[in-house]
């Protein structure tokens, strides 16, 4: 038996796709919504019956966040949706059973990553 805990933020930043022809290759923004899933087993959950506390993931998602910041100034890659998911689904990892990452740019677009 298991279970897939999900918590969601949002962030407001700015960005430009690299090596990209069209609109998006000029700086723009986006709300953007990341959903994270983590796996957990019977066997995790406390005596309370939790698996990892919701309040705990969404802190430390929390803290991953680069809200109201140029995106290309933060990172060494292309901020697309789909290496945004990617690096999340990576520093996540560090510390909780990640299972995907999803990175909407809006309500109808978004990018999941996951290890399968």
């Amino acid at each position: 038996m298991s279970w897939e805990l999900v918590v969601k933020d949002k962030f407001s930043s700015a960005h430009f796709l690299d090596h990209y022809k069209g609109k998006c290759e000029r700086m723009h923004g986006h709300t953007f919504e990341i959903e994270a899933h983590f796996k957990i087993k019977e066997n995790q959950l406390d005596k309370s019956g939790i698996g990892i506390d919701f309040t705990k993931l969404k802190a430390h998602l929390n803290s991953l966040l680069p809200d109201h910041r140029v995106l290309n100034e933060v990172f060494d890659f292309s901020p697309s949706a789909e290496n945004l998911s990617r690096y999340f689904y990576y520093k996540l990892k560090e510390k909780y059973p990640v299972s995907k990452v999803i990175i909407w740019e809006s309500d109808y677009a978004g990018a999941i990553y996951s290890e399968d």
